[in-house]
């Protein structure tokens, strides 16, 4: 039996409520493969889209004829975790239903502690939220504080910082539900970003966007995991990647996917922090490995037909 950390790719969750329970229908049942095989499983996945869509909602309403009271960004990340854990959770179930197979499913809100002296917080990076012309972005600005950027010709948009992710708050509780042969799906989005206070280390979210992947990395080494599978668009990692001299991987070792990193092989926006996080999660133990590939392939990867492997070298 392996105990593997899932990272679901924003590519298996659609742009819309209703088409992502249908993609999420097909991704149960890859899931529950995984199950029948054995393995213990803990899904995390993406919610930029999802997140974004609630942003836009609340700050419409906010700023409309509603009124409704200004929702701070922590709050709109646990209803994406909620809502798309609520649509994951039922597909699971559903196919383990289909399957006859008795196993518990649960979602859990989950808080990812971030350090406020982090230097993400002097340079926010991470477009959210609607567009707004300057005069309503300034005016944001002198009201609240928050720090805008021109964004691509179509307007000013929010930006907050993206730190890295050190200690998963709810990691014991994930632990005993695995344990208990539950399926766990937790850090959604990366988790809600909290930090600690000063005086009593009461925890305060914050307006941030963790790396989905880096926290999947954490919250495999937290809870004792074999195996780290970021499932995404494509079925390797490749070097010189959509391009005529394009090569796919089947295999790296830390020391080698470094290099190529320095060389500058990896985008910063899409393969680099998957590869960063797998070599988080194995740096300095051979029995862990991690795996990145596409969600349609999943189960070849775990048996080494599909996907790349990072290992310690």
């Amino acid at each position: 039996m392996n105990r593997i950390v899932i990272a679901l790719g924003g590519n298996a969750l659609g742009k819309d409520p209703h088409e992502q329970l249908k993609l999420l229908e097909s991704v149960a049942k890859i899931i529950v493969s995984l199950v029948k095989q054995g393995n213990q499983i803990v899904l995390t996945h993406g919610n930029g889209p999802q997140v974004g869509q609630i942003l836009l909602a609340m700050d419409y309403s906010a700023n409309g004829e509603v009124k409704t009271p200004d929702m701070p960004f922590a709050e709109c990340g646990s209803m994406s975790q909620g809502y798309i854990g609520y649509q994951l959770q039922q597909c699971l179930q559903d196919e383990l239903e289909r399957q006859k197979i008795k196993k518990d499913c649960a979602t859990l809100i989950t808080q990812v502690l971030v350090d406020p002296n982090d230097s993400a917080f002097q340079n926010p990076s991470k477009p959210i939220g609607m567009f707004y012309s300057k005069e309503e972005a300034d005016k944001i600005i002198s009201e609240k504080g928050y720090t805008f950027v021109e964004d691509a010709g179509r307007g000013y948009r929010r930006v907050v910082p993206s730190p890295k992710p050190i200690d998963i708050i709810e990691k014991n509780v994930i632990k005993q539900l695995v344990e208990n042969d539950t399926i766990v799906i937790a850090c959604g989005g990366g988790g809600i970003p909290v930090i600690k206070t000063d005086k009593i280390e009461l925890l305060e979210g914050v307006a941030a966007v963790i790396d989905k992947d880096r926290s999947a990395a954490l919250l495999a080494k937290e809870i004792g995991a074999d195996m780290l599978l970021i499932l995404t668009a494509v079925d390797k990692v490749c070097l010189n990647y959509n391009t005529d001299s394009e090569q796919q991987l089947d295999e790296l070792t830390v020391s080698e996917a470094n290099k190529y990193i320095e060389s500058g092989h990896f985008a910063k926006g899409s393969m680099l922090p998957k590869i960063e996080a797998c070599i988080d999660f194995v740096r300095g133990d051979k029995s862990k490995k991690a795996i990145i590939g596409s969600l349609e392939k999943a189960s070849e990867a775990i048996t080494g037909n599909s996907g790349t492997v990072i290992k310690e070298g």
